[in-house]
């Protein structure tokens, strides 16, 4: 479970970051949730592997079910603030310009569409 964690939340630290960020304050939350939910799997895992799990004396059963809850409870906000981002695509990136450059380009929106997913 826990390299599953590590794995999908690197592929959307990778999808976020290779994007260009139109609206900070909402793909910056998304990158502290990929960032943060990576981290503290690894500092599982590590528990886990090196035996420390058997030296806490702390219920590791509601541990495990406080952190999946959270993680999901911060990455289903990721989600909908990534996927809110994304749905902005087709605004002109100034509004007060003469250009059309959209907020995001074809390739940023595919992009944020799998970090989304």
């Amino acid at each position: 479970v826990f390299l599953s964690l590590q794995l999908f939340g690197t592929i959307v630290w990778i999808l976020v970051a290779s994007t260009r960020v139109p609206l900070p304050l909402l793909q910056g939350w998304v990158m502290f949730v990929a960032v943060t939910a990576w981290f503290l799997s690894i500092v599982f895992l590590c528990v886990f592997l090196f035996g420390y799990a058997n030296r806490i004396a702390i219920n590791w059963n509601q541990t495990d079910f406080l952190f999946h809850g959270a993680t999901f409870v911060f990455y289903f906000g990721a989600f909908l603030l990534q996927a809110a981002t994304t749905s902005l695509h087709h605004f002109p990136r100034k509004f007060n310009s003469t250009a059309q450059e959209k907020i995001l380009s074809d390739h940023e929106y595919n992009i944020s569409i799998a970090a989304s997913v």
